[in-house]
């Protein structure tokens, strides 16, 4: 059962990866953006929702032939089925993107059963037909080899790293047009309510420097009528 309350969604899918990592930096949190990790469509809205993992291992070759995909028990396909709906599919694919870690019929399985997204820090076969389905999918690089060919999978919904990152089942990932990040679970509510606000800021910081306003005292609002104009801004917008 879901733990992400709905209000705290609805404010992560407003703000940037950017502002969440500099939220997450206030609270000693150094190492939460997913490195080498890229979207396959940058326009998408915000991809928010609790991870679900799979981690892979290399792969034997008498263990990953292509027979083994008809065994119903097959990991990678247990959890395409089992993956919570709202729930962001998170592989570790050991930054290998030598072969694929998933491609396009797996993916528009997610997509139809509701997922919210799906992450890996290896690479998707198929890359320009997911690209064009309109479904949060973020990875390192097209990779064309079948995943049998490098990588096994082996755990479902366990601790992994996905990008130099530690991902824990429950973590909330948060995708954008840069990237993605991955919030304790615990720390989701009180991150989303300060980048919120931290977002209000910028935009009134990026209105006056668009205007010919100098950062000096104004990011960080260090002046009192820089805060004061915030204020003002706010209240105009009813932010």
């Amino acid at each position: 059962m879901s733990q992400l309350k709905p209000d705290t969604k609805a404010r992560l899918a407003q703000v940037s990866t950017a502002t969440l990592c500099t939220a997450l930096f206030k609270r000693g949190l150094r190492n939460q953006f997913i490195q080498n990790v890229h979207p396959l469509n940058g326009d998408l809205p915000n991809m928010v929702g609790e991870a679900f993992t799979l981690r892979y291992i290399p792969a034997r070759e008498d263990l990953n032939h292509i027979k083994v995909f008809e065994d119903r028990t097959h990991p990678q396909r247990v959890a395409i089925e089992t993956c919570p709906e709202g729930a962001v599919m998170v592989i570790d694919s050991r930054n290998d993107a030598r072969a694929a870690s998933a491609g396009s019929i797996l993916v528009t399985r997610l997509m139809k059963r509701g997922a919210a997204g799906v992450v890996t820090d290896g690479g998707f076969r198929d890359s320009p037909e997911i690209a064009k389905m309109g479904f949060p999918a973020y990875h390192q690089r097209p990779s064309a080899p079948t995943n049998l060919t490098l990588h096994q999978a082996l755990d479902i919904n366990v601790p992994i790293g996905c990008g130099d990152v530690a991902v824990f089942p429950g973590d909330v990932v948060v995708g954008d047009g840069e990237g993605v990040v991955v919030i304790p679970a615990h720390m989701a509510d009180e991150i989303a309510a300060e980048a919120t606000e931290m977002t209000a800021f910028e935009d009134f910081v990026a209105e006056r420097v668009r205007e010919g306003a100098s950062t000096l005292g104004l990011y960080p609002p260090t002046d009192p009528a820089s805060r004061e104009a915030y204020a003002e801004w706010r209240k105009a917008r009813g932010r």
